[in-house]
């Protein structure tokens, strides 16, 4: 902070402060977001921006651990129901599954009254939950990775309008202007010109 000194009428020295603008660095803005997400934008006292950047973080982890989950549960699902072994029954668990009657597609518990094509129905179904719940998985992480980027670059790209001149210095004015166009001929159009005034 720096000091003014005035003198009053009896000579006396009173100091008062002034108070200067804060001044940011779009540098030290980024590598705060860097090394910790939110940083950046608390240092740019943008403090409403740091539970935005949080809540983004926490949906997209949100995101990943349900896609996960669902992903293995699809995926021992789909490995018990192309075993042979009677014991393993996980894919009975399954939300569409728990409602039909396993002796409709069942080869390895029902192998007198099952069907060929409802086996192969539900099999169908359990290998695109396995491809659906992986995709969404991976597009979750890519999701974070992009979040990240994004909170980094909104912290430098406020860093660096911060600093932005928006003095009443400048001016800005339309006027209209004759155009020549082509075979001879003139138009009408507006010119725009932006002044700086000192």
């Amino acid at each position: 902070m720096g000091q003014n000194i005035t003198f009053a009428q009896d000579s006396l020295r009173v100091q008062t402060q002034v108070k200067q603008k804060f001044k940011a660095y779009p540098l030290k803005a980024t590598m705060m977001a860097v090394v910790f997400p939110g940083l950046g934008q608390i240092y740019n006292k943008k403090y409403w921006k740091a539970p935005l950047v949080y809540a983004g973080f926490a949906s997209l982890i949100y995101s990943v651990g349900l896609n996960s989950a669902q992903y293995n549960q699809y995926l021992k699902a789909l490995q018990d129901f192309s075993d042979k072994n009677p014991q393993t029954t996980s894919y009975l668990k399954l939300g569409k599954l728990k409602t039909i009657d396993p002796k409709t597609y069942d080869p390895v518990l029902y192998p007198d009254t099952y069907r060929p094509s409802q086996k192969a129905y539900y099999e169908e179904g359990m290998l695109r939950g396995v491809d659906g719940y992986k995709r969404y998985r991976d597009l979750s992480y890519i999701g974070i990775a992009g979040w990240y980027l994004l909170t980094i670059l909104d912290a430098n790209v406020d860093a660096s309008l911060t600093n932005f001149d928006v003095s009443k210095n400048l001016d800005i004015s339309f006027v209209p202007m004759r155009q020549l166009l082509p075979d001879g001929f003139t138009g009408t159009g507006l010119n725009m010109q932006i002044l700086v005034l000192f």
